[in-house]
């Protein structure tokens, strides 16, 4: 005799569960996309707060590259969400130009 998994059943207020599985993935992505903001908005202030010297320059560049991977992942995570548009996030955010043209650029490991 074959074994079945049962058959989904509609929960008392008339939704399928699959419903309020779908309610609690959406969820997550909208509070990983928060956590994400976060990030890139203290890796932007960290960038602003470093001034373009050229006693800075080692530091001011390792905060580019973590503003841009930190960016890249906010707004891959956005598109995960459903915004296809990112012309306001970047807005929003305020990212500088520097920080977007390194945007998917991988450093090479230095030897």
């Amino acid at each position: 005799m074959p074994l079945r998994p049962p058959p989904l059943s509609t929960s008392v207020a008339g939704g399928s569960p699959l419903s309020a599985l779908e309610y609690e993935l959406m969820a997550e992505k909208a509070d990983a996309l928060a956590r994400a903001g976060v990030r890139v908005e203290k890796a932007l202030e960290a960038l602003r707060a470093c001034p373009a010297i050229p006693e800075n320059t080692s530091e001011r560049r390792r905060l580019l590259e973590e503003a841009a991977d930190l960016v890249w992942s906010f707004l891959v995570q956005r598109e995960i969400c459903g915004f296809r548009s990112q012309a306001d996030a970047i807005k929003r955010y305020d990212i500088p130009h520097e920080v977007m043209i390194r945007l998917g650029a991988a450093s090479r490991p230095t030897k």
